[in-house]
């Protein structure tokens, strides 16, 4: 229970009475009704999804384990956290009164994230005016955006927007309000796309040369739900007259849908980046598909937000999949959400002798705050916040380098330095 939920998981589409995002979609077409799966209303939709964080945050109590389940408060300021009367509301305030704020915007980007999947996030995109090289962070890339106050006042004003307001059950915020919201969420959909260009760039691999193959292992709904195909094509307008990029999404989770097609066996057309994927084990991929030729030895693996920190079961799950990245010397990027996370998958990597060559802060983390779903009144997390880059065995690849033309270095983490602390890598 203590992780982080996306906005529309696994968890609130079973509150929504549905079994798939393809349920989801289908009410959202019209091609089958919102009474299907027990919802009469955009309210009752929005009350579903919002029911997902009803709990008391001090007592922990559920609404049900209350002698009136309708007994819960939300805190007025941050409309984020439930209180189940004033005794725990007054006893949790010392603690809520740090983080209040920010879990207001975490209330506010979890209602708005539903114009993601109405189509109104992201606004249209234009290629990159700036050499990949020179757009150093979210502030670059916003600076790019031609006419951008007129796309967001766009989508402030759309149909989805007021319909979300007019049934979300919560007072409407200022348009100012909302407008950071969606520059949030925008960040948060460019993330991935943006976090795989700069692995390419920081291990040197240029799609201008030749097509690329790119693996994103152990994906999930997270990475999956609602993907269209068009949802990596900012990788280019950052490299304008690629090559072709080719993304298989692997993992045991993936979701059905567009993406849900065998990866290419010969070259990506060039120019487009051309979306496939793989539901499996990653080395049960490899071993059927990699090594018979069926899909493309990758040019980088990216993991994002891998997970192998959390527990002794899910490391026993990675480990063959580690153990063959590092064994046949492939470039890889994962991603992890805190410092804390970076410092534990630091320690694993480090005793598995793989070698790190760099880590650091994303410049394309997403900007959306996330909070732990079982514990609100922490600080909250931002999805790939930093990075790991590795290549390879620790023993003989003391020469390999990443690319350090944007000022960045290569971290060489002992156990010594991990235990101790986060070194500067490669920010």
């Amino acid at each position: 229970m203590d992780r982080n939920v996306p906005g529309l998981s696994h968890v609130i589409l079973q509150k929504l009475n549905m079994k798939s995002y393809e349920d989801y979609k289908s009410a959202m077409d019209g091609r089958k009704r919102g009474s299907d799966f027990g919802i009469r209303t955009y309210f009752d939709m929005f009350q579903k999804m919002e029911d997902t964080f009803k709990f008391c945050v001090e007592c922990k109590k559920l609404p049900d384990a209350l002698p009136d389940p309708k007994s819960l408060r939300r805190c007025k300021r941050c409309q984020n956290v439930y209180y189940c009367g004033v005794a725990c509301q007054r006893a949790n305030w010392p603690l809520h009164k740090k983080f209040c704020k920010k879990l207001k915007l975490v209330a506010l980007d979890r209602l708005v994230e539903w114009l993601v999947f109405t189509g109104d996030i992201p606004f249209p995109t234009e290629t990159w005016t700036k050499p990949a090289r020179d757009v150093k962070g979210w502030e670059d890339w916003f600076s790019m955006q031609e006419q951008l106050e007129e796309k967001l006042g766009a989508i402030v004003a759309g149909r989805y927007m007021t319909l979300l307001w007019a049934n979300a059950g919560k007072p409407r915020p200022e348009d100012a309000e909302l407008r950071e919201s969606i520059r949030r969420l925008v960040t948060d959909f460019h993330s991935r796309p943006l976090t795989i260009g700069l692995g390419l760039r920081l291990f040197g691999i240029d799609p201008l040369t030749r097509p690329l193959t790119v693996h994103v292992v152990g994906a999930s709904h997270v990475e999956t739900l609602n993907t269209r195909l068009t949802d990596y094509d900012e990788l280019t307008r950052m490299f304008p007259g690629h090559q072709g990029v080719e993304m298989v999404m692997v993992g045991v989770d993936v979701v059905d849908g567009p993406i849900m097609r065998p990866p290419l066996t010969t070259l990506a057309p060039p120019g487009r980046v051309y979306l496939s994927s793989y539901k499996g084990l990653y080395h049960d991929f490899w071993e059927s598909h990699v090594e018979t030729k069926l899909a493309a030895r990758p040019d980088l693996v990216v993991g994002f937000h891998p997970g192998f920190h959390a527990c002794p079961d899910l490391l026993a799950g990675w480990l063959p999949t580690l153990l063959l990245l590092r064994d046949y010397r492939l470039p890889v990027l994962f991603t992890v959400y805190s410092e804390q996370e970076l410092k534990a998958s630091l320690q694993i990597l480090v005793e598995l002798e793989t070698h790190v060559v760099g880590y650091a802060s994303n410049p394309f983390a997403s900007l959306r705050p996330e909070q732990v779903y079982s514990s609100p009144n922490k600080a909250p997390v931002y999805c790939s916040s930093h990075y790991i880059a590795l290549l390879g065995a620790e023993a003989g690849l003391g020469a390999e380098e990443l690319e350090d033309d944007d000022g960045w270095q290569g971290g060489e983490p002992s156990g010594s330095a991990v235990a101790g602390g986060i070194a500067p890598g490669l920010g």
